[in-house]
């Protein structure tokens, strides 16, 4: 009997009562731990881009995928804030003086940083 391509590319069958069956195994990727970015991130994905979702998954690199976006949308808020505050004079002097209004400008610094994290990394 001639082989199939699945055979011809190193795949083999199992038999199962009548049936053969091909021995397939999934790919294990080592779980990371994924962040409130990336889940955010496949959210989007699984809703807006789910083929792009489901093809990462199958290939077994969406955790890694989901982590490194994380890791990249972590790092720009970060550097956002920072940029932020300095151009608008928010400094430690005045959260000495006064607290409330130091408090009022980082919140909103903040938010500022993650609306550009959101439409840069997030659901884009």
């Amino acid at each position: 009997m001639e082989k199939s391509i699945f055979e011809q590319m190193g795949g083999k069958y199992e038999q199962q009562g009548d049936y053969l069956l091909p021995c397939l195994t999934v790919s294990t990727e080592e779980e990371q731990p994924i962040g409130i970015w990336g889940q955010r991130h496949g959210r989007y994905l699984k809703e807006h881009h789910r083929i792009l979702y489901y093809s990462l998954l199958t290939d077994g690199k969406l955790n890694s995928y989901l982590t490194d976006i994380d890791r990249q949308a972590e790092e720009l808020f970060s550097r956002l804030v920072k940029q932020i505050a300095e151009q608008e004079g928010v400094t430690e002097k005045l959260k000495a003086q006064d607290q409330m209004a130091w408090i009022g400008k980082i919140n909103n610094i903040r938010n500022q940083a993650m609306e550009i994290v959101h439409n840069d990394l997030i659901f884009n």
